[in-house]
């Protein structure tokens, strides 16, 4: 598109003898929340037509300059942005609204992210105010922080959570220099939190299967996990899966096709026999109606106390199961299991789902066997005299 090269204040009859104020841009410009092309932008500022005594004249007068005063700072914003001159009044600008202006387009963990930095800088923060050390420091209060949801009871954010929270911030800060709202690339001067290996709970198949034969308070809540052990879906994602999202393939069998509301990726998921009678009969709207997220945490602790599990389980521990006990553990690649779990790379399912000691052992066996074969170096005719002579573990216990 060509580039604006005027911006013209004109007026526009309306009702009552009044004029209405816009700007009109030659050949226009592209708005960045829309990505539309517009020509005019309404000012929202209205002058007599015919001013019949010096009160009117005033105010018509007054209103031009403030009017004008608008037509020159877009002008020159649109000057600035052409040959990347500092946008001084775009500096100034709110930098926690243009925070919040992107958590609808986002997943759930930039509301939190949003939340924490607004606590942060104590809710008052302007583009020229985000610097290194701002970015830096933030980072260092995530490592302290408590816990939105629990902060009453003082309990830390974990450090892959801040780990998490501090990604998506840098996102954000990618995002506020491409749209040249920042003067640096803040990014290129931050470094990120390392997470850490935290060893999580998940269930055995003789726990699945207690779960399966122990009532529940909430029938819904049992049937939204168990289908979650099957499926690998978070709880975002069966709190919105309706009847529609369920299609038939070509073999026959049944899929869904959903998008993750965590990562915004699309996959077509086959299910299984097992998970599909955990719907119930076939209907329209929300598969789990009457699943709320309230029922995963006092519920599901007095579930699983009644089904005798003494463990540490969450909800999202079904997730977990199904990248150990359903895919990894019945020999599903590693790759098929990351497309199957929705997530955009294999790094995170090799953080997330943890081999079981049963497929660890046998790929042991594999690999001794292997080198066994492969990594043989003396027959035992040329083997060294002091290495023959050298006695197996067997032979020193004797």
């Amino acid at each position: 598109m060509t580039i604006c090269k005027t911006v013209t204040l004109r007026t526009r009859a309306i009702k009552n003898g009044m004029l209405s104020l816009y700007l009109d841009y030659y050949p226009g410009v592209r708005d960045k929340e829309t990505m539309k092309v517009r020509r005019h932008e309404s000012l929202s500022i209205f002058i007599y037509e015919k001013p019949i005594n010096k009160t009117q004249k005033d105010f018509n007068e007054s209103m031009m300059k403030k009017a004008e005063a608008i037509r020159c700072r877009r002008f020159e914003s649109i000057v600035n942005e052409r040959y990347d001159f500092l946008d001084k009044e775009k500096m100034k600008g709110d930098f926690l609204a243009y925070f919040r202006n992107m958590l609808h387009k986002k997943n759930e963990k930039w509301k939190f992210v949003y939340t924490h930095f607004c606590i942060f800088v104590d809710y008052k923060c302007t583009f020229e105010e985000v610097t290194v050390d701002l970015c830096r420091n933030f980072g260092e209060y995530l490592l302290s922080a408590k816990k939105l949801k629990h902060q009453k009871y003082q309990r830390k954010l974990g450090k892959n959570s801040a780990a998490g929270y501090f990604s998506t911030f840098r996102g954000l800060l990618k995002i506020a220099y491409r749209d040249k709202m920042i003067r640096e690339n803040v990014n290129d001067f931050l470094e990120r939190i390392e997470t850490e290996d935290i060893r999580k709970e998940y269930l055995t198949l003789e726990e699945v299967k207690r779960l399966n034969n122990t009532p529940c308070k909430f029938p819904v809540l049992k049937a939204a996990s168990l289908f979650s052990c099957f499926t690998g879906l978070r709880i975002s994602d069966i709190l919105k899966l309706k009847w529609e999202d369920i299609e038939q393939l070509s073999d026959g069998g049944l899929a869904i096709r959903l998008r993750s509301q965590k990562t915004q990726t699309e996959a077509v998921l086959p299910i299984s026999d097992e998970a599909i009678s955990l719907c119930g009969d076939k209907n329209t709207g929300y598969i789990f109606k009457g699943m709320n997220r309230s029922m995963i945490q006092e519920p599901l602790k007095e579930w699983l106390k009644v089904a005798g599990i003494k463990k540490h389980i969450t909800f999202h521990m079904a997730r977990h199961n199904f990248g150990t006990l359903i895919t990894l553990s019945q020999g599903v690649p590693l790759e098929t299991v990351s497309r199957m779990m929705g997530q955009l790379g294999i790094k995170t399912t090799q953080l997330y789902a943890k081999l079981t000691n049963q497929k660890v052992n046998e790929d042991m066996k594999l690999l001794s066997g292997n080198m066994a074969d492969k990594f043989k170096i003396y027959e035992d005719k040329q083997m060294p005299v002091e290495v023959r002579n050298v006695k197996s573990p067997k032979q020193l216990k004797r």
